[in-house]
């Protein structure tokens, strides 16, 4: 599934009306609905390499030999397998801390992100979209970062 739709679906859903999870309650207009939705989105980018890192550390023969001496299943997995994960965890986490970015100024500037008040790359592009003709240096600041590739 495309990750800006996704994206979209869910803060329709929420925005409308709110996040409920059991006894915690989320208004609509809270900053914490883009953070929640955009985390749900990235989810499974960071997952699937690191489980398959972790599958393919399983069957290592470090991890075999520390079984055979009966290291205990929880020690395993922090003084083995964990410092070997935290190299894909360091490669995936400023991508996806972009790729957020991103996404988070998109759903903005569709009115479905951070809302008004709150100042974000998306709102600002928003605001400044009525005056793309008349005055468009207006909308090139914020959006010289997001186009970061067309520069030379």
């Amino acid at each position: 599934m495309p990750v800006y739709l996704f994206a979209i679906s869910l803060s329709i859903v929420t925005v409308s009306q709110g996040l409920k999870l059991g006894p915690f309650v989320v208004e609509a207009d809270s900053l914490l609905i883009p953070i929640v939705i955009i985390a749900l989105v990235y989810v499974p980018y960071a997952a699937r390499p690191i489980r398959g890192r972790v599958l393919a550390l399983r069957q290592a023969e470090f991890v075999t030999a520390a079984r055979c001496l009966g290291v205990p299943r929880w020690r395993i997995v922090l003084f083995d397998i964990l410092p070997n994960v935290s190299t894909t965890l360091v490669v995936l986490g400023p991508l996806l801390m972009a790729l957020s970015l991103l996404a988070e100024s998109a759903l903005s500037f569709l009115s479905i992100g951070v809302q008004a008040p709150a100042a974000s790359w998306g709102t600002i592009i928003q605001d400044g979209e009525g005056l793309i003709y008349t005055r468009p240096m207006v909308l090139s600041p914020p959006d010289l970062p997001l186009c970061w590739w067309c520069w030379p």
